[in-house]
């Protein structure tokens, strides 16, 4: 999959722009602040119709104006498809894929699959379990629809469970219908939250190993309560915990309080990690990601790579050029802040390749090969 061409309109600092990419490599070369990131965002969300860092609609659109607009032009499995989005401050978010608008956004995501890897990534060490969460049910959803139909249908009985919790209903029938369809939703989630973390244990080995030079283990498994019972059923576990939930006004069990545990040598990794060893474990989890969305969806996803070099070695940094740069990734946009970091990649990759300088949302191209 390829992204072609771009057109933006008030988006965040980006008042107006139109860029052609090139097939392999674009490289986005500026000071912080100036709308390198702000460009990966909006690439992100024509993916995810959301930004990646979970900022309102409102906030989106460039200062003073009404709405923003991104129109893309892609190749997907071999066939030209057009993507426009509207974001509107005070109105309903419009998108639309070849000329059609979609009657849920739910039906978009997974269809043009990317991965970003940024700094925020750290947080899923550091933070609490929802980042962890957040980051299975954003991977597993672009590659299995039936998983992101189960996860909103689980959600929405989870939230009418909870209503009734911190009301004055006592109908156990009610309570009951809610867990029952909670609980099928909850199979379907566990098994393939599951399913996802064995695949991803071996590819996120070798990616870190990869780019560490080191034979340090890496670990990820899955903390879910469904094994809290026998059967793994989670309507007797929610059975037995009402009377305490109803105390507490929220469900305290099920899917939504699973985490992902992570460990380096058998150890916690947010306890027992440098800095360096942290930030190689994001990334390797990140191409992990790439690798598994890539045989889900059968397409080469965008990779975004937003300022990640600081803090690392320079034979970390080399060898992650050398990773992305190879045949098993497709298009890439990189941002930074220098310029070295950013030729030594060109130098790596001949042809396919763009460089443009950012300042204050304006994009300049410096470098364009191919």
């Amino acid at each position: 999959m390829l992204l072609r061409q771009l057109a933006i309109t008030n988006f965040k600092n980006i008042a107006s722009t139109k860029l052609t990419f090139s097939d392999k490599l674009n490289c986005f070369l500026g000071d912080n602040g100036m709308g390198k990131s702000n460009l990966l965002d909006a690439i992100y969300y024509l993916s995810f119709c959301r930004s990646f860092t979970g900022v309102h609609d409102s906030l989106i659109v460039h200062r003073d104006e009404e709405f923003a607009l991104l129109q893309a032009q892609y190749l997907r499995h071999n066939t030209d498809e057009d993507i426009n989005i509207s974001i509107g401050a005070k109105r309903r978010k419009s998108v639309k894929r070849s000329g059609k608008e979609y009657p849920r956004l739910s039906d978009h995501i997974g269809l043009f699959p990317t991965v970003l890897v940024s700094p925020a990534d750290m947080d899923l060490i550091t933070g609490a379990g929802e980042v962890r969460r957040r980051f299975m049910d954003m991977v597993i959803s672009q590659g299995n629809p039936t998983y992101l139909d189960a996860l909103i249908k689980y959600n929405n009985a989870l939230d009418n469970r909870n209503k009734l919790l911190r009301s004055d209903i006592r109908d156990a029938a009610l309570f009951q219908a809610y867990e029952t369809a909670m609980d099928a939703f909850a199979n379907i989630i566990t098994a393939e939250r599951r399913r996802f973390v064995e695949q991803l244990v071996q590819i996120h080995q070798r990616y870190y190993n990869a780019i560490s030079n080191s034979s340090e283990r890496t670990s990820l498994s899955l903390n879910t309560q469904m094994d809290n019972d026998p059967d793994g059923s989670l309507i007797n576990i929610l059975d037995h915990r009402r009377d305490r939930d109803r105390m507490l006004g929220f469900t305290s069990a099920g899917p939504h309080r699973d985490d992902l545990e992570m460990s380096l040598n058998d150890l916690p990794l947010r306890r027992t990690a440098s800095q360096g060893q942290s930030k190689t474990f994001t990334i390797a989890l990140r191409l992990a990601q790439y690798d598994f969305l890539a045989k889900a969806t059968g397409l080469k996803p965008l990779l975004l790579l937003d300022d990640i070099f600081d803090k690392l070695d320079s034979r970390r940094v080399e060898n992650i050029i050398a990773l992305v740069t190879g045949s098993e990734f497709g298009q890439i946009f990189i941002t930074d802040t220098n310029r070295k970091h950013l030729d030594e990649i060109l130098s790596h990759l001949p042809g396919a390749q763009s460089l443009w300088t950012v300042t204050d949302g304006v994009f300049t191209q410096a470098v364009q090969l191919r």
